[in-house]
């Protein structure tokens, strides 16, 4: 059955938003904006999850029938002019507005963060599969997780969860904002929450009017949202989304979160009013990388203090948190668990008694024979110290053998991932590189990279790494696990590769177990970029 056929009917719209009927003609080439509608051919609607009334925007869960893939599609409906207008006399269907906000859209296609959902396609208006009243749309990425509303209907946040959660988000604001874009964050339904807890940007289109200083309003209210489960901006967004508008003193200021909820820290209960407050207003919080360094510093100071019991937040613990409320009722215990236990306690004294066993024999017999000469075995056995290094670091010795390497790349597919294991195969002259880039980092991606494994945590003294690629720039991190984003990690040096090997000096360095090597900078080639790297050694501290 044909498209045409079995058009399916529009749903109801909220009120304001009324779709102009479109003539005859349009009837017989588009079909209807509707659950089931195909837009441009290829992206299929399939769930409403929200609206932007003052962007004229729908928020879609849809359908990607090429790739077979849910994507989020933002569509610019055009208003009935008796229904009130977006755009004023003078743009009564928004027409203008909408095409502004189709050009910031194609201006920011490069942008890429991992706080926000990429940007996959951009419907101009009057494209071909559009219906008449829809004025274009764009198509990004669908964010798995839940809504706002969704996530504070559970109960509100843990502060500190809360700032955890901010921060991917803050972190697209500031380098969104330092490339001219603005992500339009003052939107409780644009923005998700994803399985791990990370905030991140889901619908693209925001109002052309938008600036920097309203996606920092948007940071401090999404936090203030976590934080009292009440949306501080606008009261129809609020209810819209399902979510209560929050509460005003007399004179019209936030009733700020601390007199909502007990246990707010000091720093995100002041961050939520400096940057919902008046911009003249004492504390007033002004650039969206002040809110990211705050929330960097918040969660760092938690990390540090984990040891620690918490103060009562105004949240229960969790089952499984270290530190539990003394009102929580035990958990019964789990005989299968227990049994486990007791069998892992036995079998760790039996070693405990056979290494103390063998540890008593060895002393034995050194103390039976008083004759038996001392022998000393090393490098110093002659009795010689070995001079230190002259800059008093530690000197390197043999080389660490690398348990696992793979590609790590938070944007698009990894780089040739399947020939990556020729980094540590013996042999300088099989390599691995990336793929030939038509502009430099960070226009398409911030980077590429590849992440080393050891066995265990090892003290590095050095890296060397074979390349033909002089001028690439590499950054070395330390990672906390192997499938750690770049985000996660910790710089430990960068260096230039030169050509053919080049040592990089660990001195210093704490012992890792994952290691980052993060290319910010590819060599030209071909009439592009594109980096090829050989053989990789790292070396431990003697």
């Amino acid at each position: 059955m044909s498209e045409l056929a079995s058009r399916p009917s529009a749903p109801t719209e909220p009120p304001g938003l009324v779709p102009v009927q479109p003539g005859p003609a349009d009837r017989e080439v588009t079909p209807a904006v509707g659950p089931g509608a195909l837009l441009a051919g290829r992206y299929r609607l399939r769930t409403r999850v929200g609206s932007d009334l003052a962007a004229g925007a729908e928020f879609w869960r849809s359908e990607d029938t090429v790739l077979r893939r849910d994507v989020a599609v933002t569509l610019l409906r055009a208003l009935a002019p008796e229904h009130g207008a977006i755009g004023g006399d003078e743009d009564p269907t928004g027409a203008t507005r909408a095409g502004e906000m189709i050009v910031r859209a194609l201006r920011s296609g490069s942008f890429e963060h991992p706080g926000c959902a990429r940007l996959l396609d951009v419907l101009a208006p009057g494209a071909p599969g559009l219906p008449g009243d829809v004025l274009g749309a764009a198509v990004t990425e669908w964010v798995n997780g839940r809504s706002l509303a969704e996530v504070v209907s559970e109960g509100m946040l843990r502060p500190l969860a809360a700032a955890r959660a901010l921060a991917p988000l803050a972190a697209a604001a500031e380098e969104a904002h330092r490339h001219g874009f603005v992500l339009g964050c003052d939107h409780p339904q644009r923005v998700r929450i994803t399985p791990d807890g990370r905030a991140r940007m889901c619908f693209a289109l925001p109002r052309p009017d938008l600036r920097p200083a309203d996606d920092v309003r948007g940071l401090g209210a999404v936090l203030f949202t976590m934080l009292t489960a009440r949306w501080p901006l606008s009261g129809a967004d609020a209810a819209r989304a399902g979510l209560t508008a929050a509460e005003r003193t007399p004179g019209g200021a936030l009733e700020p979160p601390s007199s909502v909820r007990p246990g707010v820290p000091v720093e995100l209960d002041a961050l939520a009013r400096g940057t919902l407050g008046p911009e003249n207003a004492p504390g007033h919080v002004r650039t969206a990388a002040a809110v990211h360094r705050l929330l960097t510093d918040v969660v760092a100071e938690d990390d540090r203090n984990a040891l620690f019991p918490p103060a009562h937040d105004g949240a229960p613990s969790d089952p499984d948190d270290v530190w539990q409320d003394r009102g929580r009722p035990a958990t019964p215990a789990d005989p299968v668990r227990r049994k486990r236990l007791l069998t892992g306690l036995a079998t760790l004294a039996a070693a405990v008694l056979l290494v103390l066993g063998y540890v008593a024999v060895q002393v034995t017999s050194l103390f039976s024979d008083p004759s038996t000469p001392t022998i000393v075995v090393g490098p110093n056995a002659g009795g010689s110290e070995p001079a230190p290094p002259a800059d008093g670091a530690a000197p390197a010795t043999g080389p660490v053998r690398v348990a696992a390497v793979e590609v790590v790349d938070d944007v698009g597919d990894r780089d040739n991932a399947n020939r990556v294991t020729r980094l540590i195969d013996g042999d300088p002259s099989s390599t691995w590189g990336t793929v030939t880039y038509r502009q430099q980092f960070p226009a398409l991606k911030p980077g590429v990279g590849v992440m080393a494994s050891f066995a265990s945590a090892v003290q590095l003294a050095e890296l060397s790494i074979s390349s033909g690629s002089p001028g690439t720039r590499v950054e070395v991190r330390s990672a906390p696990s192997a499938d750690a984003s770049v985000d996660d990690t910790e710089l430990m040096t960068e260096a230039t590769l030169e050509r053919g090997t080049t040592v990089v000096p660990l001195d210093g360095s704490q012992p890792v177990e994952h290691v980052l090597l993060w290319i910010t900078e590819l060599a030209p080639a071909d009439g592009g970029f594109s980096s090829e790297l050989g053989e990789v050694e790292f070396r431990r501290a003697g």
